[in-house]
């Protein structure tokens, strides 16, 4: 059988997508119809397949993703010069709940991971150095270094410092965001052992800082204020360390239910098959692990706008919903408050791909959550309380957002991408190809590749080989961005610095 070369998403669409390159002149046949293909038009971009006026809708899923900035003909190529988006700023909402039950079953599958004192289960059994101030980051890497060095790091699976440029000179809401997400970090479960690094006359205040980590491991998370040492910090330190690693040494993996595995759901560096390759692949894992009673978290709040009543309508109470629009309307609020229109987005790189608007690109990234209904909405720095998909407030940015699903408590993020990218976070990233170009080119950044859906393989064929990888990963496989040692973490910051 021939494979295909371009896709016609929803029976409703106006525009196919390319699989393949279309040269001007090429005939295309969608539904009974030949059209010729009026320009080059690049893999991934898109094909009006109608005769639309100024104005008028262009449709894609099945939704508008903007509209047309003039009159064009059936086989015009459509992108970002052509199109325009239709958003703009706040809304109001009416609920009009979609309750669609999911038909998958039970597998009872588990993976081997670390049962912590508190009952919570980490993928990982690392040691972290957490600074509760930029200014001691130095110092950090130093205990870091050299423990890696005293240990080889045998019996635990990594040791690492989380920089970051925070702790002090901040105010109200961006130091909060900050000593938040700290908090959150030395919770995490993928730590079997956390030193707290303080300067001591940061705003930060060591005190009141271990007072938010509440009820938590005292032998399992220590705090030592640089300043009250007499003499050498490191020493000081790192006596800290070794004990903490000695603890986390003794760590062994066991079998636990999927039911207790975190999954944080992000796209960056989309292209114009996110949307009908990786996305859906990971939306059918999300549904999948909800299925089994785990959770998935989806975020980039930004690029939820044009497919927000999506969502909305998919919470499973008006509770859910009123907290959704609060979240996206409180997002809009926050760009327009800087001068800026809610639809600046996509990037230069998501335009390159095949992606024009901010709604053909929400409507693509909101594939990765599936079909499953919404259980929780969390603002930034939230922890998980609920099971099932929830929701979370945080940026787009790459880097930001992964932090902030990890810190919510996700033992892995799923990252799909179209251009390609070598970063991880404070947990495992995977990385989820959209193309087989880019997992071809990029192996080493490259966990998976939805690609193979272009390829002539069906989704019926690698969710089972998806599942298994990302059991794999939670059970101790290393992911790329582990194997390159890249980790990073970055908090999101919106107000005065002093």
């Amino acid at each position: 059988m021939e494979q295909a070369t371009f896709l016609k998403i929803n029976p409703a669409d106006s525009v196919v997508v390319c699989l393949a390159a279309k040269k001007k002149g090429d005939i295309i046949e969608v539904d009974g119809k030949q059209i010729t293909v009026n320009q080059d038009t690049p893999a991934g971009h898109k094909v009006l397949i109608k005769d639309v006026a100024e104005g008028e809708n262009i449709i894609k899923y099945g939704y508008p993703i903007g509209h047309a900035r003039q009159a064009m003909k059936a086989g015009d190529w459509v992108n970002e010069n052509n199109l325009k988006t239709n958003l703009s700023g706040t809304l109001e909402y009416t609920y009009s709940p979609v309750n669609e039950k999911l038909s998958i079953k039970d597998e009872k599958r588990t993976f081997k991971g670390y049962v912590r004192k508190n009952g919570d289960v980490g993928v990982r059994n690392e040691i972290w150095i957490v600074p509760t101030v930029g200014c001691v980051n130095g110092i950090a890497e130093r205990m870091a270094q050299k423990l890696r060095e005293e240990t080889g790091c045998k019996n635990i699976d990594a040791i690492w410092t989380w920089h970051h440029n925070y702790g002090c000179s901040q105010l109200s809401e961006d130091h909060e965001n900050t000593r938040k997400v700290l908090r959150d970090i030395c919770l995490h479960p993928n730590a079997g052992g956390v030193l707290v690094l303080s300067l001591g006359c940061e705003n930060n205040q060591p005190e009141d800082f271990m007072a938010m980590l509440g009820d938590y491991d005292k032998s399992r998370i220590k705090l030592l204020v640089t300043q009250r040492v007499e003499g050498d910090e490191m020493e000081a330190g790192m006596k800290i360390l070794r004990d903490l690693y000695k603890q986390a040494s003794q760590d062994k993996r066991e079998d636990v239910s999927v039911s207790k595995l975190r999954i944080g759901l992000k796209c960056g560096g989309s292209d114009g098959f996110s949307g009908i390759t990786a996305n859906p692949l990971v939306g059918e894992f999300s549904d999948w692990l909800v299925a089994q009673g785990g959770t998935s978290v989806l975020t980039e709040v930004p690029e939820m706008f044009g497919a927000e009543t999506i969502l909305m309508n998919r919470c499973e109470t008006p509770q859910l919903f009123d907290q959704t629009v609060s979240m996206i309307n409180n997002f809009k609020n926050y760009f327009l408050s800087h001068g800026e229109p809610v639809g600046e987005n996509p990037s230069p790189g998501n335009k390159a791909g095949g992606i024009s608007t901010l709604e053909d690109k929400a409507l693509g990234c909101t594939q990765k959550c599936g079909k499953a209904p919404v259980s929780g909405v969390m603002e930034y720095g939230d922890r998980l309380q609920n099971n099932g998909l929830n929701l979370l407030s945080a940026p787009g940015n790459d880097l930001v957002a992964s932090t902030a699903l990890a810190s919510c408590g996700c033992h892995i993020v799923l990252f799909t991408t179209g251009r390609g990218t070598p970063f991880g976070t404070f947990v495992p990233t995977m990385k989820v190809a959209t193309n087989p170009t880019l997992a071809k080119n990029k192996p080493h950044w490259v966990d998976f590749s939805a690609g193979q859906l272009i390829e002539g393989r069906t989704m019926q064929e690698i969710v089972p080989e998806f599942i298994d990888k990302v059991l794999a990963v939670a059970s101790g496989e290393k992911a790329r961005n582990e194997e390159n040692g890249y980790r990073e973490i970055s908090i999101f910051k919106n107000g005065v610095t002093l």
